[in-house]
């Protein structure tokens, strides 16, 4: 259920009664290479916490469509101070517990909210925080096979034929990778390692691909909500 399909009268009681799970999905705007929108990481974590609600009988919240993304500059981004987003997030859980909810799951969409995220002190409020990408088996990329797959799945603004090939890491030593990874978080860190702003090959993707991802994602985050 989503947030625009409640109203109070009949929401007070359903608090009261059966005491819901709420989902706040946060998201980026930031680069996605040439044929991905802006948006998608808020796109993807959207679709996924609907899904998740509809499965489960949770209620999904607006995305925070804006997070911490300055590793993308000079490329397009849109982020918030670490603070901002910290505090952004207290406000939503404070009230959200001054109206007896407190059950609340943060599905986080985009890698560099992390920090963030594993820092938010949530006790003693019941909160789980979970990384979507975490219950998927296929390695993860920006902008590359896995993403573009699930855009091809939910969205008609991709263009597949800007899609480029950008970093491999395939073939790579672990210290190679590691040293990469460092270098991508860091503000202004990611076009240094990625020029064309992918991670990942995304010319090979499909949408059965991504439908394929996005089963496999909520019903590995359906299980992790219920055990």
């Amino acid at each position: 259920m989503n947030v625009d399909e409640l109203y109070d009268p009949e929401f007070r009681k359903l608090i009261k009664s059966k005491k819901p799970t709420i989902i706040i999905p946060v998201g980026s705007i930031e680069q996605h290479g040439a044929h991905l929108p802006i948006s998608t990481d808020s796109d993807i974590v959207t679709e996924i916490a609907s899904r998740l609600a509809k499965k489960c009988g949770f209620i999904v919240l607006p995305t925070i469509s804006y997070g911490i993304s300055w590793e993308h500059e000079p490329l397009f981004n849109l982020s918030l101070k670490e603070n901002n987003l910290r505090q952004m997030l207290y406000d939503i859980i404070i009230s959200l517990s001054k109206n007896h909810i407190n059950k609340i799951i943060i599905l986080n969409g985009h890698h560099g909210n992390l920090q963030v995220l594993d820092q938010l002190d949530v006790s003693p409020t019941n909160i789980s925080i979970f990384s979507y990408w975490h219950f998927l088996n296929h390695e993860f990329d920006h902008a590359g096979f896995v993403e573009t797959s699930i855009m091809l799945a939910i969205s008609n603004k991709v263009k597949m034929k800007n899609a480029k090939k950008g970093l491999i890491t395939k073939g790579l030593t672990e210290s190679e990778k590691k040293q990469i990874n460092k270098l991508s978080t860091k503000a202004g860190g990611f076009p240094k390692v990625a020029k064309n702003g992918v991670w990942g090959d995304p010319t090979g993707a499909t949408k059965k691909d991504g439908q394929k991802f996005l089963t496999e994602i909520v019903r590995n985050l359906a299980k992790e909500c219920q055990s």
